[in-house]
């Protein structure tokens, strides 16, 4: 089976899409939408696909599935509108920036009996697969600690903060999603820190640039997620877990895993630079995940509940630091 696919969206995170859905044997990209027609031209005349309205992919006979990457403020409608529709759905993070508003939204999908994954793409990175098989494999014994460090090589334009919905709801909700997934237990408590160290700019839109961030389970384990907005040595991302028995941890990854010594000393390559070369194998493993799901008929995840619990504690992270003390969840 061929899962036929409409995109929602050619920006940056939608030609990320594209490319992982061209990419699969098992997919075809059957059309794009966009508001700007510039964009959306150019992903189909790289993939030789159609433009379409929304409307046009939403009524499409020939059509299976959807992946939304259209700004933040329309992803709930949208989810409803293709749940409606009959189709499959994969949709970026967040559903919504309200949690009642996500809650309302799941209820439709819940009622349509649609298929609805939501991308948190971490979960499908080979590196931090192979994290959760050791701790499903038991060969650390019980997670006790997570650490979780994800710092962007530079800070986004402040017209991007003023409607991100913040640094824990844009940024740290990846690693909240992480750390219920390498926790294997739901977080009770939230207690954050922030501050502006890189951009007064983006304290004077409301928002911050530098986190940190612990979440305790009901049995005391713990999750510490750190976050900045800059790392002038590229796009800083690692996972360690520490468990009864041991420790496993993914580290840095390079576009070219070399090491180089003289008398200068031991050098190596830089990190990637970003989330769209880090992460290429992850895009691809999610959708080929979502594809697989739709043609076994099996339980998607990242759920829409996922998406609900992650904004749940960017929320109580928000709350922590506006109030200065521990937030139960």
């Amino acid at each position: 089976m061929t899962v036929r696919f409409g995109l929602l969206g050619a920006g940056r995170i939608g030609k990320v899409h594209a490319r992982a859905v061209t990419g699969d044997a098992n997919a075809k990209l059957v059309a794009v939408a966009d508001a700007f027609p510039e964009a959306a031209n150019a992903i189909a005349k790289q993939y030789g696909c159609e433009v379409r309205s929304i409307e046009a992919i939403e009524t499409a006979t020939d059509i299976d599935a959807v992946v939304i990457c259209t700004p933040t403020d329309t992803h709930a409608d949208l989810i409803e509108r293709f749940a409606r529709a009959g189709k499959a759905i994969f949709c970026e993070k967040p559903v919504d920036l309200d949690l009642e508003r996500v809650k309302s939204c799941i209820k439709v999908v819940e009622e349509t009996k649609a298929k609805l994954m939501v991308g948190f793409n971490r979960r499908f990175d080979p590196h931090f697969m192979a994290v959760k098989k050791a701790i499903d494999d038991g060969r650390i014994g019980d997670v006790e600690m997570v650490t979780i460090t994800s710092r962007d090589p530079g800070a986004p334009p402040v017209d991007y903060v003023k409607r991100s919905g913040g640094i824990f709801r844009d940024m740290t909700i990846h690693d909240f999603d992480m750390a219920r997934f390498l926790l294997g237990e739901e977080p009770v408590s939230v207690l954050a820190t922030a501050a502006v160290l890189v951009d007064k700019a983006i304290g004077q839109a409301g928002d911050y640039d530098s986190v940190s961030v612990i979440l305790q389970t009901k049995s005391g384990k713990q999750a510490i997620i750190s976050n900045s907005r800059r790392a002038t040595y590229g796009y800083d991302q690692r996972i360690e877990i520490h468990g009864s028995k041991g420790m496993v941890a993914a580290e840095n990854q390079r576009a070219v895993s070399i090491e180089i010594a003289n008398g200068d000393g031991y050098t190596r390559p830089p990190l990637h630079d970003f989330f769209m070369t880090r992460y290429v194998e992850a895009y691809a493993n999610e959708i080929a995940g979502f594809i697989a799901a739709i043609e076994q008929g099996a339980a998607i995840t990242p759920t829409g509940t996922d998406g609900l619990k992650a904004l749940a504690l960017a929320d109580a992270a928000l709350r922590s630091v506006k109030e200065g003390k521990l937030i139960a969840v």
